[in-house]
């Protein structure tokens, strides 16, 4: 792995069963970078972020992390907690997982319950707040208030997660996980389902964990204006397999992405092909 390869996969594959929902899969995640995973429904985009997490076990296949110290994880091999609190990887879901009765600073010092604890000695010194403990419980506390500063999301510190927004509640999630400080971000559709300014101030946010934090960012993302606005890489599947990889201006003029997401049949892509460089070709 070269110094600025945060993340390498090599030739993933994932079967079900008789379904082979990954097939020889490879790509690098650049460290610093926004890599954007692309591609129509049931392409396989989720089936990678699990085996990256380590939610499945890949039938075959390396996946590679290095940190900046240098310090290298074969994810493949380790189980999920793990991942998280030893390789620095965090993750939000598709479906948005916060704890609604707690309070929207309580969601983020949950995220750090391990530093916390392991601070306590695992004793009653957490409980009446002493010694190392108070120093960790001030320090989680200033983090978390960093992060809803970030999310623009420190006025509601007090109110139930639950009482939030929907776009507000997406942003919590992403607050919330890099309150881990991970070293690479998984975040599954973070879009989805945001209005334009959500979506806005889903970008910025994101951007500035890019810019700020110098953790590095995958996606998983349905809404092209999004991926073409902030991703730096952009990687596509269809039907567990790459198609495409590259810059998001060489993915989005690429005939054979075209052809994946307008459904067009293997046989007819050649004319799709075809049919781009005509219109390049009247352009110019």
């Amino acid at each position: 792995m070269t110094s600025d390869t945060l993340l390498k996969v090599e030739h993933l594959s994932m079967k079900f069963g008789g379904l082979m929902a990954i097939n020889d899969f490879s790509f690098e995640a650049k460290r610093g970078d926004i890599t954007a995973l692309i591609g129509p429904n049931g392409a396989g985009k989720t089936t990678v972020f699990n085996c990256i997490t380590g939610f499945y076990k890949p039938t075959m296949g390396m996946i590679t992390l290095k940190q900046k110290g240098g310090k290298e994880f074969l994810l493949e091999r380790l189980p999920d907690f793990r991942i998280t609190k030893e390789a620095k990887v965090a993750r939000t879901f598709q479906n948005i997982r916060l704890f609604s009765g707690l309070t929207v600073l309580e969601n983020l010092l949950v995220a750090q319950h391990n530093k916390l604890m392991k601070a306590s000695g695992f004793t009653v010194m957490g409980l009446v707040g002493i010694g190392p403990y108070r120093t960790e419980a001030k320090n989680a506390i200033e983090l978390a208030r960093h992060w809803l500063q970030k999310a623009d999301l420190i006025d509601r510190a007090d109110d139930p997660a639950g009482d939030l927004p929907y776009g507000a509640q997406r942003r919590l999630e992403i607050a919330r996980a890099m309150c881990t400080e991970p070293e690479l971000l998984c975040l599954d559709e973070p879009a989805a389902g945001l209005n334009p300014r959500e979506s806005a101030a889903l970008n910025a946010l994101l951007r500035s964990i890019r810019t700020d934090s110098g953790t590095s960012i995958l996606l998983i993302e349905h809404d092209m204006s999004v991926v073409m606005e902030i991703s730096d890489h952009v990687v596509v599947l269809e039907y567990g397999q790459k198609i495409s990889d590259g810059t998001p201006e060489e993915v989005k003029h690429d005939p054979r992405v075209i052809a994946a997401y307008l459904g067009v049949e293997d046989e007819e892509v050649e004319e799709v092909i075809a049919a781009v460089e005509n219109l390049e070709g009247g352009s110019h």
